[in-house]
């Protein structure tokens, strides 16, 4: 569903020093009555998705009586952001992933899940706001001190969310005191949404920071009980109240400081809400008595849960947080713990110079085998996937994957040296693959999954037999052994069903397989078990037009383009379809937002002077082709794209050296057609011949090269041969009409 904002409603921003002056603000602004009392997003209260938890604890409940098949079609957004509610949402789609015992979870999720969940989350608020009937607006503070997973809901949600529907109210704490811009201190995407779609408003004076103040200056509070009073309340409010409260707490000694928190710490613990586990409880126990007995294994149990969530930002935070606690030589396993799923998690954020650097340390610092053989692995992995192309470098790579091997193959427990070794060597086919040895590749893993078949029990390690075949499924389908591919697919499919990636990946290869429908209804498996993604959309957007079904094309390029507004080839094929059904209008539109983003993207351009040309702009649709081949020197479709204008404006010299470099580039039939077509304008006879016969070679069914070159034949003065092309023409169709009409763009 495409939704449509009411331009004339906004969402608002207030972004101004202390809870108090914003909820002074928030309390004077003209929005609809509330959905639910104001939240706070502060990640101390209970980490990744403090805020989205709130609002959905709130709503689920009364969703679950009134609307349980919303609920049912966002029970994986639910249930990721409501770990309290699980016996409450049944769990219709679980993976091998999401059902792996920690032990053998060999696979993260993508650190583009979030992102997913949020539109997912988004979509439910928006139904559930709607089936409501009447607008409402919802107050989410402390959105500067949010977790990313919030931070990237709320950006989802101002864009997304009509403020006429339901206004979002959002409060950040203003730039007092604090030397860095708002787009600073915000970051992508969260400042960019607020600019863009949010009214900003401030207000108040700066809040003095708790060390500015002194408490004696009032008499209700000048005494130990006094202070002692507004500690406690500071830290029964998760430290998160006013810098009054604050220097009340500070006031206090270290050691009654802690007993604060350990009992805070209880207390939350006792309510038996797992999300508070990942925010105030390792908060305080770190602040407790025993921060690095405690606290370190609070910290360690919000590690391990938000990792195997794809929760990576939290998982940095707590491997951070952890590792300050405790002594590596004295509790070597759980720093390596902190160690190894904080690197994981900067791999997967794309910071894998910050991930190395850790990976270094612990090789300097440790003599254990198991670390000294996962940071092999890991550091393999780092050189031939995450690392940036100028640093990428598979021959390191396979250094460090080879001495991974080498220690797995020394382990002493039969299995666990056979999962290892087999784990490690799928490290190395993936390298092999990048080094373009598929081959070779193909047998590591087809090797590995014999062994594992061999040495584990079935029920053993379920999820890395998985993506074994699904990897050699890959290996298969780059080499062209398709139906080979399939049957992996398949077989993966039915160990893990609800899986969305393998439907996704499953319907591409039936398309390659010209088994359409089979592919259209792949992708809509792969829509009801995943929240959206745009790659998913767009893939089935361009099947529908393929199957000349416009309308559904345009529909999906258009929720595409809702979920992500900078995804190019949703603005490329929705405006190509728009040219071709008579929408001129709203294609120019789709080529402006879309240059907007790309503004060198040459298909784009290419798109722009078919446009210009159609209507009538002759000088414009030489300029967008112009800029067509200085932006993709290397693109055939821009130099071709130049020759039809070129030929439609009476320059059919231009047009052959154009078509001539596109030919050289990516040689096609259409482009050497419309070569023939320049060259009988000019007379070239002989070689307009020989592109019509190189046409003819590639597709003897083209009847209008037929008839080209039985032009060309006449005019050489080969009538027999002329004779012989128009009877081909005709036997193929009797009115075919004459040759020579070049057709603009027609080189794909």
């Amino acid at each position: 569903m495409h939704t449509r904002i009411d331009a004339s409603a906004r969402h608002y921003w207030i972004d101004a020093a202390g809870h108090g002056n914003r909820a002074a603000v928030i309390a004077g602004l003209p929005v609809p009555p509330p959905l639910l009392p104001a939240i706070s997003a502060h990640r101390r209260l209970r980490g990744p998705y403090t805020a989205a938890g709130t609002i959905m604890r709130a709503l689920a409940t009364d969703a679950l009586d009134r609307f349980p098949a919303l609920v049912a079609a966002h029970e994986i957004e639910l249930r990721c952001v409501t770990p309290e509610m699980r016996d409450r949402i049944p769990a219709t789609r679980e993976t091998l992933t999401s059902l792996a015992v920690p032990a053998e979870r060999t696979r993260f999720y993508s650190r583009l899940r979030t992102l997913r969940i949020a539109h997912g989350l988004a979509e439910f608020l928006r139904d559930y706001a709607t089936a409501a009937g009447q607008p409402r607006s919802i107050v989410v503070d402390h959105v500067d001190d949010a977790d990313q997973t919030d931070q990237e809901l709320v950006s989802v949600l101002l864009r997304r969310i009509d403020p006429a529907l339901l206004t979002l109210v959002v409060g950040t704490s203003g730039a007092a005191g604090r030397p860095e811009t708002a787009a600073e201190r915000l970051g992508d995407p969260l400042y960019g949404a607020l600019e863009q779609h949010a009214q900003r408003l401030g207000a108040g004076a700066p809040v003095l920071p708790a060390s500015a103040l002194r408490l004696g200056a009032d008499p209700a509070i000048d005494s130990a009980e006094g202070v002692r009073r507004l500690a406690a309340a500071y830290v029964a409010g998760d430290c998160i109240g006013s810098p009054e409260l604050e220097a009340a707490y500070l006031e206090l000694g270290t050691a009654e400081r802690s007993r604060l928190h350990d009992a805070r710490a209880a207390a939350l613990t006792a309510t038996g809400e797992f999300s508070l586990r990942l925010g105030a409880v390792p908060y305080h126990r770190e602040h407790g008595a025993d921060p690095g007995g405690a606290g370190a294994e609070a910290l360690r149990e919000a590690l391990d849960y938000c990792i195997d969530m794809g929760f990576y930002e939290a998982t940095v935070d707590f491997g951070r947080r952890g590792r300050a606690l405790i002594d590596w030589q004295a509790q070597p396993d759980l720093w390596w713990t902190f160690t190894t799923k904080m690197t994981t998690s900067l791999a997967a954020l794309g910071r894998a110079a910050d991930a190395e650097k850790l990976y270094n340390e612990a090789r300097a610092s440790s003599v254990a085998a198991p670390v000294h053989m996962q940071a092999a692995y890991a550091t393999a992995m780092l050189y031939t996937r995450h690392h940036d192309d100028e640093q990428r470098d598979d021959e390191r790579a396979l250094g460090w994957i080879n001495q991974a091997i080498a220690i797995a193959q020394l382990l002493p427990d039969v299995k666990v040296r056979a999962m290892q070794t087999v784990f490690n060597q799928n490290g190395l086919a993936l390298i092999k693959s990048h080094q373009g040895h598929r081959e070779e590749a193909l047998r590591l893993v087809g090797d590995g999954l014999a062994r594992l078949d061999s040495e584990l029990d079935p029920h053993e390690h379920r999820l890395h037999r998985s993506v074994l075949r699904y990897n050699r499924a890959q290996l298969y389908a780059g080499l062209g052994r398709l139906e080979e591919a399939l049957a992996d697919y398949t077989a993966v499919i039915e160990e893990d069903p609800h899986y969305a990636e393998y439907h996704f990946d499953r319907a591409a290869l039936l398309r390659r397989l010209e088994r359409d429908d089979e592919a259209m209804a792949e992708y809509e498996t792969a829509m009801r078990l995943s929240p959206p993604f745009p790659e998913l959309y767009y893939n089935r957007g361009d099947l529908r037009s393929a199957l000349g079904d416009a309308d559904g094309a345009l529909a999906d390029f258009g929720y595409v383009l809702e979920i992500d507004p900078g995804y190019v080839d949703a603005y490329i094929n929705r405006a190509a379809i728009l040219m071709e059904t008579g929408q001129p209008a709203a294609a120019r539109g789709d080529l402006a937002d879309g240059l907007a983003v790309a503004p060198d993207d040459p298909h784009l351009l290419c798109l722009l002077a078919r446009l210009e040309l159609e209507e009538g702009h002759r000088d414009g649709a030489r300029a967008a082709a112009d800029a067509a081949v200085r932006a993709g020197a290397g693109v055939a479709e821009a130099w071709a794209t130049r020759a039809a204008i070129a030929f439609e404006l009476g320059e059919p010299a231009g047009a052959v050296a154009d078509l001539s470099r596109a030919i050289e580039l990516a040689p096609d039939p259409a482009v050497l057609f419309n070569r023939a077509v320049a060259h009988q304008a000019l007379e070239n006879w002989g070689a307009a011949e020989a592109d019509f016969t190189a046409v003819l070679e590639a597709d003897p069914a083209e009847g209008e090269a037929w008839l080209g070159r039985a032009e060309c034949r006449h005019r050489l003065g080969d009538a027999e041969g002329a004779g012989d092309d128009l009877r081909q023409a005709a036997a193929l169709a009797p009115d075919h009409s004459d040759a020579g009409v070049m057709v603009a763009g027609s080189a794909p």
